[in-house]
C-alpha cells in the first residue's frame, strides 16, 4: 500500500509521519495539497502542524482545500484516513468526523506525554491493543479541547465511536488527567466508518525506538489492517 501524507501550508509533522510509517515498512509519500491525491493512494494521513497559521480556526482553511473533497470521497469508499493533531482539527472541520477541537481549557500550549485508554479494540487503529489498555503518547497542541453538543456526544458514546480517552497510568479518567478540558476526556474519535479516525496525540512521535515510547506503532499499523479488510 501507499499512504499519502497531505502537506498543507504550515504542516510540520508530515516528515515525522513519513519516517514513522517507513520505520514500520509501510510505503508513504508526502503530497502537496494542490497536486491532488495520487492514483495509487491506499491510505491517507492528515498530519500535524499549524496549517495556514491556524487563522480563523485551527484546520478551518485547510479543510476547504480542494483535495479534501477527494479525501472525503476516498474515505467514503473505505480508504483508511488518520488525522493527527492539526490533522484531527482538519478532519472535524471537513466533516470526516463530528465535533470540533478548540482552545485548551488552560489557554496554554500543552506539550507533554500523556496516557490514553483504548476504548475499543475492534478497529484497525486499535486492533494491536486490548480494550482498556493504557498507552503513552505525546501531545503538542494549543487547541485540543474536544467540543460537541452534549446530546450528540451521548449518541457517539452509544454508537461506540470514542476511540481513546485521556487517563492516568492505571486507566482512570477525570479532570486532573485531562490535559486540555476535552468533554468526557475524549482524545480520539471515529468517523462514520471505522477506517476513519482523528486524534490529538501524536502516534508518529511514539514509534521510533531511539526517540522514546513506541506505543504509537499499533495505531499506525492500522493502515495495513484496514487495507487487508478492504
Amino acid at each position: 500500500m501507499t499512504v499519502s501524507i497531505i502537506r498543507f501550508g504550515g504542516s510540520n509533522c508530515d516528515r515525522d509521519a513519513e519516517r514513522a510509517l517507513e520505520h514500520l515498512e509501510i510505503d508513504a509519500e508526502i503530497v502537496w495539497h494542490e497536486d491532488g491525491l495520487p492514483a495509487d493512494t491506499s491510505g491517507i494521513v492528515l498530519p500535524g502542524g499549524f496549517s495556514y497559521g491556524d487563522y480563523l480556526r485551527a484546520g478551518a482553511m485547510a479543510a476547504r482545500s480542494p483535495i479534501m473533497a477527494e479525501v472525503r470521497e476516498a474515505a467514503a469508499e473505505g480508504t483508511p484516513v488518520l488525522g493527527v493533531c492539526n490533522g484531527a482539527q482538519i478532519g472535524c472541520e471537513s466533516g470526516l468526523t463530528e465535533g470540533a477541537f478548540t482552545t485548551n481549557e488552560s489557554a496554554r500550549f500543552q506539550c507533554e506525554h500523556v496516557y490514553l485508554r483504548v476504548e475499543r479494540d475492534d478497529t484497525p487503529w486499535t486492533a494491536a491493543y486490548d480494550e482498556g489498555d493504557v498507552i503513552e503518547i505525546p501531545i503538542a497542541h494549543g487547541e485540543g479541547r474536544y467540543e460537541i453538543d452534549d446530546d450528540r456526544l451521548d449518541e457517539l458514546e452509544v454508537e461506540d465511536r470514542i476511540l481513546f480517552r485521556y487517563c492516568d497510568e492505571n486507566g482512570e479518567t477525570g479532570p486532573d488527567v485531562n490535559p486540555n478540558g476535552s468533554k468526557h476526556n475524549v482524545a480520539g474519535v471515529l468517523g462514520e466508518r471505522e477506517t476513519v479516525a482523528v486524534l490529538m496525540p501524536h502516534p508518529e512521535r511514539a514509534t521510533l525506538p531511539d526517540v522514546g515510547p513506541t506505543d504509537g506503532q499499533g495505531i499506525l499499523r492500522g493502515f495495513e489492517l484496514a487495507e487487508t479488510e478492504a
